[in-house]
């Protein structure tokens, strides 16, 4: 059952695009030391992670070389087409730095505001 949960999670469209979103920004990359990059499986019992119909909130373990994190992401479904769209999308690392991955150029300081759903 948990691996199921897993892989089901792990094909989803936000957490697909949370993803991309970390291989697409260079800075990211750099700071984990990627590639490689290793996406690791969420804590299913951490409340950070919180998905229903119309929107996504997922905390998600991320390791490269150098260092490793967490990938925040929030995303919404599209009520048009039904598709999901990154609101947000944070690369929070071990030592204590926050990038702003759909804006690289910002480095989010201190504690994470997440989008509440």
């Amino acid at each position: 059952m948990y691996y199921l949960m897993q892989r089901r999670f792990a094909g989803s469209q936000y957490h697909r695009l949370a993803v991309q979103q970390l291989q697409d920004c260079p800075p990211a990359l750099a700071a984990l030391g990627a590639p490689p990059l290793t996406v690791h499986n969420i804590h299913l019992s951490d409340r950070t992670n919180r998905m229903d119909q119309h929107s996504a909130q997922v905390k998600i373990p991320v390791t490269g070389p150098k260092s490793g994190g967490y990938l925040y992401a929030f995303a919404v479904r599209d009520g048009e087409t039904g598709g999901w769209r990154l609101q947000q999308a944070v690369l929070a690392l071990r030592q204590g730095q926050n990038l702003d991955l759909l804006d690289p150029q910002t480095r989010a300081g201190g504690a994470l505001d997440l989008l509440d759903p």
